[in-house]
């Protein structure tokens, strides 16, 4: 905590400016997925842009656009030259809807709903229930339901899986293996980019049935069709395709301990003897002190899921061990934002 003068001079005193501003951190939270939501730094991207400029054409009242604007400067989302306004590289990068890495699809859904939900935290805290009072009791049904939102939030997670299958294409060594599946893997945007890197691989995609569409057209536009495959189920209960290598990601953390442990049980038998589990998702670090991002994400996971969160690096390598699998490994993905956990089957 930094220290200041006291009014007297003959001292110091904790400041208690970082606790203000950590108080009121929310606001910067939403003025960015408010601007995501309104089509900024799209709007953008197509060139720099005056205050009247962006106002006539996003519908800003007068009042609120200036400060508004400055307010996104200050939080080192925009640039600013005088009266005109441009996108930093990282909002370029990530922010602009005709990138491939786009993430705002996600930050959307965070603005429309996971606020709103965030609202009931006290009362989720107490009943340890997820904070129904917003569109729906099943978040994850709530956007599967609605096609715009479906697309927008797979959209999202396919920039973030742009990233991991680089970092898992280079990180794992794939030439002893040849097929792959993905459980949970929406429209194959992760076994599509693994399949490109390494031509050899053979894939499958094991999700809900009303994914089969989405998941034809990515694969057509991957050029990957032709050696992935679409399979729809329930992970708990049905039949995993057979493959060398099973890849569970940002699945475990929507389900409690014990299923998650009953799902890595069932993955065992469909994963080829010498291949392995891929496991990744925003593990807590096993001291559960610094992954703050990981511990929020339990928080969050508690006003949407009936029993998610985020689990250690530990207990899921506990999860692969008490399934079978021989031994473990660890990788960092994503900046250090996910983790994934390999367990090695003999």
């Amino acid at each position: 905590m930094t220290t200041t003068k006291d009014m007297a001079g003959a001292g110091t005193r904790m400041s208690p400016r970082p606790l203000i501003e950590l108080g009121v951190s929310f606001w910067s939270a939403k003025a960015l997925l408010t601007a995501v939501e309104i089509g900024l730094f799209t709007e953008l991207a197509r060139g720099p842009a005056s205050e009247r400029e962006l106002s006539e054409r996003l519908d800003l009242h007068p009042r609120a656009a200036r400060d508004f604007l400055d307010a996104l400067v200050a939080l080192d989302v925009l640039d600013r030259t005088d009266d005109v306004y441009r996108n930093t590289p990282a909002a370029a990068a990530y922010l602009d809807e005709g990138k491939d890495t786009y993430l705002g699809g996600w930050m959307r859904q965070a603005s429309r709903h996971l606020f709103r939900a965030w609202g009931g935290l006290t009362e989720s805290l107490r009943t340890g229930k997820p904070f129904i009072g917003w569109d729906s009791a099943d978040y994850f049904q709530r956007l599967y339901e609605d096609e715009e939102e479906r697309q927008r939030f797979i959209a999202a997670m396919d920039a973030m899986t742009n990233h991991i299958a680089g970092e898992l294409a280079a990180g794992l060594d794939w030439s002893g293996y040849g097929t792959v599946v993905d459980v949970g893997g929406a429209r194959g945007n992760l076994v599509g980019h693994l399949a490109r890197a390494h031509p050899h691989l053979r894939g499958t995609v094991f999700d809900l049935p009303e994914l089969d569409r989405l998941f034809a057209e990515h694969m057509a536009k991957l050029g990957t069709g032709d050696r992935i495959a679409f399979v729809s189920g329930d992970f708990f209960a049905d039949p995993l395709p057979e493959a060398d290598v099973l890849i569970f990601g940002h699945i475990l953390h929507d389900w409690d301990d014990e299923q998650r442990r009953r799902l890595i049980a069932h993955a065992y038998p469909f994963v080829r003897p010498g291949g392995c589990v891929v496991i990744y998702d925003r593990m807590i670090d096993d001291e559960r002190r610094e992954k703050a991002v990981s511990l929020l994400g339990c928080l969050n996971l508690l006003l949407v899921t009936p029993g998610g969160s985020e689990y250690t690096v530990g207990e899921c390598r506990a999860y692969a061990r008490d399934a079978g699998f021989a031994r473990t490994s660890t990788m960092p993905l994503f900046d250090g934002l996910e983790t994934a956990v390999i367990g090695w089957k003999e």
